[in-house]
């Protein structure tokens, strides 16, 4: 591939959106700059910290190493894309409700890691979580609020999965 600039289309958060640039550019500068999605953070630059993490797939991805290219045909889910204003996703709203955050930057992070840990063990233990945010860099200590965020998160999803199949019986 070349570094030239070139129309291509990405699909994130459900919709699919084309975009002019080399597709060696970095995902985080298409999401943020292009699409105008600020959830994707740039902390690091260097994939380590997790602020830039979105979804591939519903794999934890560090944008900021991931090229358009990678993310070709394939789903990209950002924060935004979790849920809105008025209608938070769970962990989401188990952030909140915790209080899992005091500067803010590593949630994105946090949060995205959190929702695809749940989409493939919707009860992991304490180890488990920490063992999937341990690459997700806090510089301001909320460990434990955002491990008990995930495990609140974790049930906020039960809760919502027994209201549904309730719903059906």
């Amino acid at each position: 591939m070349t570094n030239r600039p070139a129309q291509f289309v990405l699909k994130v958060n459900g919709a699919t959106h084309v975009v002019s640039a080399s597709v060696r550019t970095p995902l985080l500068y298409l999401l943020r700059n292009d699409l105008a999605l600020n959830g994707p953070k740039f902390g690091c630059g260097l994939g380590e910290c997790g602020a830039c993490t979105v979804l591939l797939d519903g794999v934890p991805t560090r944008a900021c190493v991931t090229t358009a290219e990678v993310a070709l045909g394939r789903e990209i889910t950002t924060l935004e894309g979790l849920g809105t204003r008025t209608a938070l996703h769970p962990v989401q709203q188990a952030f909140i409700e915790e209080q899992a955050a005091q500067c803010g930057y590593c949630l994105n992070g946090m949060i995205m890691t959190a929702k695809a840990l749940l989409d493939r063990d919707p009860h992991p233990d304490v180890a488990t979580i920490q063992h999937e945010l341990s690459r997700n860099l806090c510089r301001c200590g909320t460990h434990v609020e955002i491990v008990r965020a995930v495990q609140r998160a974790a049930q906020l999803l039960a809760e919502r999965a027994d209201a549904h199949d309730g719903a059906h019986v």
